[in-house]
């Protein structure tokens, strides 16, 4: 018989009842009552567990299933039966069950509660545990949901390199990629980058967004979906050396037309989210962040302010002795004033624009006053910036001046430059961090436990 899903025993209780079905996977837990026993089994296709009914007399090698550890996978045959007056709504009789891999008693994941730290030290087994399961199915779904998003509005998916020769953000924290023999370098003292293999320098990339932008001045609407690596050494909870972006760029597009874009994106994810994970929110909801739900919905049901900078200056201003760090026209906000805005003030996801030039990237459009600059990065209840995005310099002057005051060299990027001398245009997009969307749709406060395995300072395991 072709093996079948738990989901869909779950989701067909009608067409499967009384029918015999084979199914795998993974015990969760075993217990024996000698003439019973009851196997509570997953097989990673549904959050809920499946539970297996076994009787001495039906299962021929009963005592040796019952003997089992947790953590063994199973191959079970039976008949399903519905019930609806009990806590499962079915169950699986077993008449035949085989042990496809056996657990030794040392199996890390007994029944009880594990903490996330120590789940970090095991990452390769935590996806087996109820907040992993959930955590990680959420982020499958929601980045099925970006991609639909994205093509149901014909926006084109473009694979930007990941080597490259630029930096985007202009800030110099990137891992250096070589074949140069490093201890042949400490040795000379000196790089001779016309032995290396681009025979030029050259990094893992932090964001696809200059390339990005190249296509969106062929196809109008694009965007980007893939890791982007940082090499800040910063231990966090919010950063992380290697994580995902999604990054859309749009022809003929101004400011406003890129908040409506990420307003909408950011609302859509959350729909979806909430539609295909209904099981694994109300577990996190419940053991992980009790306000998780009535978050989300409040993004989805209010429509996002839109705050100049300035303007949240003056807010933060009269209330600045709250706050570690200080307050004044040109700081870069941190977390504590972003988190005072939209939890304290308004109370759901800002919109800040218009930040001064200064702390800003190269590639942001200067508004008209010459000191500020068309940016807008989203903040939300609970987490702060969720979205950084802008309205990109089109005029080819402006953009070489700004290059020169942040002292990038105009032939490290002779092709973006090139694209104002042929036919450029306005044009705008943002960088949602993927990890920080996860974060904020499961209640996880630490990146590295949205993250399959991740990579963060002295740490590379797997």
């Amino acid at each position: 018989m072709k093996r079948e899903l738990i989901k869909d025993l779950f989701s067909k209780i009608d067409e499967f009842d009384g029918k015999d079905v084979v199914v795998g996977g993974w015990v969760r837990t075993i217990r024996d009552s000698k003439a019973f026993g009851f196997i509570e089994l997953n097989d990673g296709s549904s959050f809920k567990c499946l539970q297996v009914v076994l009787e001495r007399e039906a299962v021929e090698n009963y005592d040796d299933i019952v003997k089992q550890n947790v953590g063994c996978s199973l191959v079970v045959e039976g008949k399903v039966v519905a019930t609806p007056e009990n806590k499962q709504p079915l169950e699986l009789k077993a008449s035949k069950i085989s042990v496809e891999g056996t657990s030794t008693p040392d199996y890390p994941l007994q029944k009880k509660r594990h903490s996330l730290e120590f789940l970090r030290e095991i990452a390769y087994l935590r996806p087996r545990t109820n907040t992993f399961n959930a955590v990680f199915r959420i982020r499958s779904e929601a980045a099925i949901a970006i991609h639909k998003f994205f093509n149901d509005r014909g926006f084109v998916y473009v694979h930007t390199p990941i080597i490259t020769g630029s930096d985007c953000e202009g800030a110099g924290a990137m891992f250096q990629v070589t074949t140069l023999d490093l201890q042949k370098v400490a040795e000379s003292g000196k790089v001779d980058y016309s032995k290396d293999f681009f025979e030029k320098p050259a990094s893992l990339t932090v964001s696809g967004q200059l390339n990005g932008e190249t296509y969106a001045m062929a196809f109008g609407n694009i965007y980007t979906f893939g890791p982007t690596f940082r090499a800040e050494r910063s231990n966090t909870a919010r950063h992380a050396a290697e994580f995902w972006m999604i990054e859309p760029e749009m022809a003929f597009a101004d400011l406003a037309d890129d908040m409506d874009c990420a307003e909408a994106m950011v609302k859509y994810v959350i729909s979806y989210v909430m539609n295909t994970c209904k099981n694994e929110l109300e577990f996190l909801n419940q053991f992980v962040d009790k306000g998780l739900l009535d978050r989300l919905k409040n993004v989805v049901e209010n429509d996002f302010v839109r705050l100049p900078y300035t303007k949240a200056i003056e807010i933060l201003e009269p209330v600045k002795d709250r706050f570690e760090f200080p307050v004044y026209w040109g700081c870069d906000l941190q977390s504590e004033h972003e988190r005072y805005i939209t939890e304290e003030v308004y109370k759901k996801p800002v919109f800040l624009t218009d930040y001064p030039r200064e702390i800003k990237a190269f590639y942001m459009r200067l508004n008209d006053d010459e000191k500020t600059v068309a940016a807008a990065d989203l903040l939300v209840p609970g987490i702060g910036e969720l979205i950084g995005g802008s309205q990109r310099e089109e005029r080819l002057d402006v953009l070489l001046d700004s290059m020169k005051k942040f002292g990038l060299k105009e032939e490290d990027y002779w092709w973006y430059i090139n694209l104002r001398r042929y036919g450029g245009t306005k044009h705008a997009g943002f960088g949602l961090g993927f990890e920080r969307m996860v974060m904020y749709l499961t209640g996880i406060s630490n990146i590295r436990d949205v993250l399959p395995f991740p990579r963060t300072v002295s740490s590379c395991e797997y």
